[in-house]
């Protein structure tokens, strides 16, 4: 199984970026902060054609049952789901989070936590994705 999640949209860029916000607050999650790759790039001078947010969203109820367990993965929080253009093509994704976690530390407790919000996380990506947003 790839260790990346990801889901092309017809959507555009900007539409596909509002409605990852939306799908987020329905299950049950926050955006914690908001990344323009491709702005902070082209900004600097950076001839860089594509789009690309990056957006870190929490879940606290299972980001705290990540932390109790093994707070050396604060340096894998929060969650990351990325919008953006490839060769014409919008797309939404991530890495996935059950692989990422269960490389990271061998705490058996996490196993269920990290299916937990790969399931929650894929869904919110496939809801933004989708055309019923």
């Amino acid at each position: 199984m790839s260790p990346y999640f990801v889901v092309d949209t017809e959507k555009s860029f900007e539409q596909a970026s509002n409605d990852l916000q939306v799908a987020v607050a329905a299950h049950g999650f926050g955006v914690l902060t908001v990344l323009d790759l491709g702005e902070s790039l082209r900004s600097k001078g950076i001839n860089f054609s594509d789009n690309c947010r990056v957006f870190e969203v929490c879940n606290p109820k299972q980001a705290a049952k990540v932390l109790m367990t093994d707070m050396k993965l604060t340096m894998a929080l929060p969650c990351r789901i990325s919008v953006y253009t490839e060769a014409g093509q919008t797309r939404i994704g991530m890495i996935r989070p059950e692989g990422m976690l269960l490389n990271l530390s061998s705490e058996p407790d996490l196993a269920e936590v990290a299916r937990e919000v790969e399931s929650s996380a894929t869904a919110i990506i496939q809801a933004a994705a989708s055309h019923s947003t």
